[in-house]
């Protein structure tokens, strides 16, 4: 099968990270650049090692690399602030663009909800972490039941999050909750992020709550197992730590203020517990956040270039 030939931008974590994924699993997707900044940083290093073509000078060093124009797609794995000004770069070329900051220039993307509709965007932003890990819940729920409230709180180990992360936390929590409405349906939206400190670090945990109307324990359960199961296609790490929970609210309870919508008195809170253990590409097994990132983004990277290898056959 021939492959198609990729870029990633950024030698930290995530880059490196998704650099060893393709190289493991990819049959589609060939990296013909890694790009970073420090020439010293472990991911360059690794890089050459690996016999990965590389430069330190940043996304206009990339464009200066021989082979440039036979570059399909381009990942950015820096930061939300360095991916505007690599994108004004490379929207000049053409070159399509898997963003996984959260500087949410193209349309926000979580594969089993709605990547189909993407096929040919120049620009798809992979939303967070805790995005990838608990909006697919949101938009199962909301398949079966209008979803007015939805709230996640996504647990890190803090050894797992690089300076990119600890830099776009405040971006982290406004795309989140945009997306748990734009990609979710869910008619309010709220993120949070915890950085865990403890020792020995914890494997990343994401709770999900839903206020949704009119569903039923049985209907809650059966929507949340079939999406964990599409996720799990992906991401193999990816599990639930309990079995769904589903209380129906009381007229008089405190809850029914979050929810956005004028008839309260059929509305259910939904409880999802999600455990994600990395596939150790770059770090260890505890740092699921960075492996779903990755796993995401390896998944839609190659489901673009694909759509674009079936409307060339035809």
């Amino acid at each position: 099968m021939s492959t198609h030939k990729v870029a990633i931008i950024g030698s930290g974590n995530i880059g490196t990270d998704l650099l060893l994924k393709i190289l493991r699993v990819s049959d589609a997707l060939e990296v013909a650049a890694f790009v970073g900044i420090d020439p010293e940083s472990d991911g360059l290093s690794r890089a050459r090692r690996l016999g990965v073509a590389t430069t330190s000078d940043g996304v206009e060093g990339l464009l200066r690399m021989p082979g440039f124009d036979e570059i399909d797609l381009v990942f950015d794995a820096t930061s939300a602030k360095a991916h505007l000004r690599n994108d004004e770069v490379l929207r000049a070329t053409g070159v399509r663009v898997v963003d996984l900051t959260p500087a949410a220039i193209g349309p926000l993307v979580v594969p089993p909800v709605n990547l189909a509709g993407l096929a040919h965007s120049r620009n798809v932003n992979m939303v967070t972490c805790g995005g990838q890990a608990t909006i697919p819940i949101v938009a199962a729920i909301n398949a079966v039941a209008p979803v007015r409230y939805a709230e996640i709180v996504a647990s890190i180990s803090s050894r797992s999050a690089g300076p990119g992360t600890r830099a776009n936390i405040d971006e982290f929590t406004e795309t989140t909750s945009r997306a748990i409405e734009v990609v979710g349906g869910a008619a309010r939206g709220k993120a949070v992020i915890i950085l865990n400190p403890a020792e020995p670090p914890m494997i990343m945990r994401d709770t999900v709550y839903c206020l949704a109307e009119g569903i039923t324990p049985e209907g809650a359960r059966a929507a949340v197992d079939a999406m964990v199961t599409t996720v799990r296609t992906y991401v193999r790490g990816y599990r639930l730590k309990q079995e769904v929970q589903c209380r129906r609210l009381a007229g008089d309870d405190p809850l029914l203020r979050l929810c956005a919508a004028e008839d309260r008195s059929d509305i259910s809170l939904v409880s999802v517990f999600l455990e994600v253990e990395g596939a150790g590409d770059y770090l260890p097994a505890y740092a699921g956040n960075l492996d779903i990132m990755t796993a995401a983004a390896l998944h839609v990277g190659e489901s673009l270039v694909r759509a674009d290898r079936l409307e060339t056959a035809v």
